[in-house]
Formats: structure tokens, sequence, C-alpha cells
């Protein structure tokens, strides 16, 4: 599979599959197992596939509390997990694992992942205590796999922090494609379902000069989307299209398919 849709001429939608919490995390359901998180995921993905989605990432948002630096058990359970699902995937894909840029990398390689999302740069207060990811480790293992054409999309605005660095958002976007190789930046809300600042996107946008693409990374939904196509290239979902519009429910058919015909209808 190809990850093609950095073409310009479309407006790309990859739409996440939240893989439910995974051995070693406090929600984790031991009754459930293994079976059930590989289970869930493929019903999430059928109706993500059937809806048009041009890709699918993805996340272990339910491993809360997130860690900084990934657990050995939830690594090995993540690449279990998409490597048992994916024969049925028929769009590009990829991985996030919160918040470790280094064993997203590694997972994507094992499973032969398109891209990767991740905070790869910065320094931020968050939840999870002073945030300061290492960007030149992933970049390393990237090329040491053999594995040059995994696309690294970088968050420059972390949900559930503040950047300490007060540079302007167009500035760190610039100097993420400069300094660190990224492939896409990505422009987040202050949490997951809540959307980007629409100045901050289009800062971001006019700051990269068309150099990688620049997708919205939170809060997109059926009312918003115009306005976010009209600036960025494309835009990552998870909540909305969950039933109810709750991050940690299934994937809403109805919803997707809502959602898709009208980004159709906008590229």
């Amino acid at each position: 599979m190809i990850f093609d849709f950095f073409d310009k001429k479309k407006k790309a939608v990859i739409a996440m599959a939240h893989i439910g919490a995974m051995p070693g995390s406090p929600l984790y359901d031991a009754d459930g197992g293994m079976e059930k998180l590989v289970s869930d995921v493929l019903s999430d993905i059928e109706k993500l596939q059937d809806g048009g989605v041009d890709a699918i990432m993805f996340g272990n948002e339910n491993d809360r509390p997130y860690l900084l630096k990934a657990s050995t058990e939830s690594v090995a359970a993540m690449t279990n997990i998409v490597a048992a699902v994916k024969p049925v995937l028929k769009v590009p894909f990829g991985v996030n694992y919160l918040w470790d840029p280094t064993a997203s990398v590694a997972i994507a390689a094992a499973v032969g992942a398109s891209f990767v999302r991740e905070i790869f740069t910065g320094v931020f207060a968050s939840d999870m205590g002073v945030w300061a990811p290492d960007c030149a480790t992933p970049l390393r293992m990237r090329r040491n796999l053999g594995c040059d054409n995994l696309k690294l999309l970088f968050n420059i605005n972390a949900e559930f922090a503040h950047s300490l660095d007060l540079r302007p958002i167009g500035l760190r976007a610039k100097s993420a494609v400069f300094s660190s190789l990224a492939d896409a930046i990505l422009v987040s809300g202050p949490i997951t379902g809540q959307p980007a600042d629409g100045s901050q996107l289009r800062e971001a946008v006019e700051a990269i000069e068309g150099a990688v693409p620049v997708f919205a990374n939170t809060g997109v939904n059926i009312d918003n989307v115009d306005d976010v196509m009209s600036v960025a290239s494309g835009c990552i979902i998870g909540t909305h299209f969950k039933v109810d519009g709750n991050t940690w429910n299934p994937v809403d058919a109805s919803r997707v398919k809502r959602f898709m015909d009208k980004v159709d209808g906008l590229r």
C-alpha cells in the first residue's frame, strides 16, 4: 500500500482505530483478554472502511494514564493486535503509541505500517509531567531498520499539555521540517476531541509553504470540516466517528458514512 494521499489534490481523512486498554494498563479487561481487543478493533475497521476513509491509524488511547516510555508488555500487545487485523485492511495504515515515538516507530516497522503519528519535538508541561521527546533516536531507528518510506507525522502542539516553547506555532512547524525532517505537521486542540485553533492551523500551513502536508489532528467534525479542509491537507478523526461522539465508544457506521459523503463533496 502506498501512502499516496499526501497528494495535494486530495484532502485525506485518516480515521482512528482505538485499541482497548492493553495488558498492564489500569483499564485492561483481563476477562476479555487479547481476543476481545482484536475483535473490537476488527469491528471498528469494518465500519471505517465501509464508510470510505482514506487510511486508518491504530492508537492506544485507552491506556490511561499515559506513559512517556512504553512498557514491554504493551508494545508486544499492540504489535500483536495490529498484526492480527492487518489481513483485513484495504487502506494504508499507521500506528501511534502514546506517547513514545521510538516505540511507535518500532511497532510500525514490525507490522509494516505506512506512517507514524507522535510528539517528536518540543518540551511540554503535561498531565504526564515534563515531556521532552527525543526525535533523533526514532529517526535513526527508521533508517537503521530500512524503513525510509515510513512517514513520520509530527504533532507539534500536544494534547493534555502546554508547550514550554514560546516560539509562534508557525516557526515551530517550519523548524520541525527543517531540523527534524518531519514528513507532515499536525496541529491539535488542547485535548482529544477538541478542535485545533483555526488561526494556528492556518499559521502552520502558511509557514510550511507547501513543503509538507499539514493536518488538523483533533476535533474535526461534520460541522467544521468545510473550514478545516479549506486550509489543511486533511484531518485525523476519531471522536466524531464514535457512537454519540464519545471517544471511548465503538465506531458508528452512520456517522462515518455521513462525514465521508460530505468530505467527498469537498474534494
